[in-house]
């Protein structure tokens, strides 16, 4: 089965106050729909995203390969419906329909809902959770009844649909306005199962939801830890690259690009944490453009990656294998060249080297080997 995400992200948010609409307003270190959607592209299940904005902001968000950025219409049903035809040429089987203001949304909520989408009798599902609260009416400031709250739920986003049957019930929907997708889907005549929502997935809709919002995500920081380990012989040369830095030795070290195993080590290290692989599958060996590249290129693109997940490195430490070229006298050079490439403090970088008691091919001199280990820390 094949799922996409739309985030829909078109309203203007007059509620929460500010000159800015709420999803572009920073929180925690980033926007607030930019926490939104790292939730989606972190949620494996998930093949494309669309995020539908208001015709003014569309420059606001830049498109990748697995997100499509659409023009919103002039209703919250209008944008829906513009970004399930945006998906007509993805061969999509499910949808999951959210709203960019509810950014405290996680990949294992996402992953659940899909899951109940799948097993479900229904065409689709919708987290939500029971009122518990007393509910009144009010007249004036004043209470003028009650409402008996059995029954009652607290509706929230993703809401997952058949692709087709939610596609069909917008295209032919005539209402002004929808409060959500489970309107257009019941105006249609579709069932929808009601799942498990969470109080943690709120809203914001007012100023002070931020500090809640603020809390929530801190509450739900992601912390991986990654490890890498590479080898290169030595050959012909005049100098070894290690972590960036030539440093000059009467053998080089042989591989398909500059053989940094510095590099590739540290590289292989984010990888690992993302769950990305290694940096063969990045650039492989195979491909002749990356003959003789520069090892920092693949790190560059590995610390890219992590912050497009969401993520930052947080500190990395690398010790190096062999008996020659003593790394003590370069060490701080490389932790300097480091930190200029991935952009964290130097204080987070460690370079150490040790000996293998000349066992082993490194003892041998016929090459040297890198170990590292790398924290990434959620935005």
């Amino acid at each position: 089965m094949k799922t996409a995400a739309i985030i829909v992200a078109a309203g203007r948010g007059t509620r929460v106050g500010g000159d800015l609409p709420k999803q572009w307003r920073a929180l925690a270190g980033r926007r607030v729909i930019d926490w939104t959607i790292a939730s989606f592209e972190n949620t494996p299940d998930i093949a494309h995203i669309v995020v539908v904005l208001h015709p003014d902001d569309i420059e606001m968000l830049t498109p990748t390969p697995n997100v499509t950025v659409v023009a919103g219409g002039a209703t919250r049903a209008a944008s829906v419906c513009n970004g399930l035809e945006a998906l007509t040429s993805h061969a999509i089987d499910q949808v999951l329909i959210h709203d960019a203001a509810r950014c405290c949304i996680n990949s294992e909520h996402i992953t659940e809902i899909i899951h109940k989408l799948r097993l479900s009798a229904c065409p689709g599902v919708a987290p939500a959770l029971p009122v518990s609260d007393a509910l009144w009416h009010g007249v004036d400031g004043k209470v003028s009844g009650t409402q008996d709250r059995e029954g009652l739920y607290r509706a929230q986003t993703p809401q997952a649909f058949d692709y087709l049957a939610i596609l069909a019930a917008h295209r032919v929907y005539e209402g002004d306005t929808a409060a959500d997708d489970v309107q257009v889907a019941r105006t249609a005549g579709l069932d929808i199962e009601i799942v498990d929502g969470l109080e943690s997935n709120l809203k914001i809709t007012y100023a002070e939801d931020f500090l809640r919002a603020k809390k929530t995500l801190k509450d739900q920081m992601d912390i991986r830890v990654g490890s890498g380990f590479d080898v290169h012989r030595f050959g012909p040369g005049d100098h070894v690259m290690l972590c960036g830095v030539p440093i000059p030795h009467e053998q080089g070290l042989q591989g398909h690009s500059d053989a940094d195993v510095g590099l590739h080590t540290i590289t292989d290290a984010i990888y690992g944490a993302l769950a990305e692989g290694d940096i063969g599958q990045h650039f492989p060996p195979t491909d002749p453009q990356w003959k003789g590249a520069e090892s920092h290129i693949f790190l560059r693109h590995a610390v890219q990656l992590a912050a497009v997940k969401g993520f930052k490195i947080n500190n990395i430490d690398i010790t190096m294998m062999c008996e020659r070229p003593k790394i003590g006298p370069h060490a701080d050079v490389m932790r300097q060249k480091l930190s200029d490439i991935i952009g964290i403090d130097v204080s987070r970088i460690s370079v150490k080297a040790t000996t293998t008691e000349r066992l082993g091919f490194t003892g041998r001199e016929e090459g040297i080997a890198a170990q590292a280990v790398t924290t990434l820390v959620s935005l």
